[in-house]
């Protein structure tokens, strides 16, 4: 059997592309990729946007384990998202070791604003 060596990207479920791609672009500020008119990226992450209902597959947003983007601070991220009209599940969490703040792209799939700020023991 072949090992698998990565994630070569996240499938990112929608009913509109084009609404899906501009939340992932504008709104969260994904780098495009030059050559994917439906990809972009988050550091070394790609997000396919794609239409399972053109695939003749049923639409089913990604809900249950929203994904998480690290962000360096996860109050002013919600603020400035907050500003661009994104709607938050609740209060900002602290569990201790991390900050998290869930909300949902244009599509419904769930995503979270994380960072880690203690570190990992050894």
């Amino acid at each position: 059997m072949t090992a698998i060596r990565s994630l070569d990207f996240l499938g990112v479920p929608a009913q509109d592309a084009d609404r899906a791609r501009d939340f992932y672009r504008e709104t969260l500020g994904l780098r495009p990729d030059p050559h994917a008119d439906y990809e972009q990226w988050a550091g070394d992450t790609c997000f396919g946007v794609w239409t399972p209902e053109a695939m003749g597959m049923p639409f089913v947003a990604q809900t249950g384990n929203p994904w998480p983007l690290g962000v360096d601070d996860v109050p002013a991220a919600r603020e400035a998202l907050e500003a661009k009209g994104v709607t938050f599940f609740g209060d900002t969490l602290d569990t201790g070791v991390c900050h998290m703040a869930f909300f949902a792209d244009t599509e419904g799939n769930q995503l979270m604003l994380h960072h880690r700020y203690a570190p990992y023991e050894r």
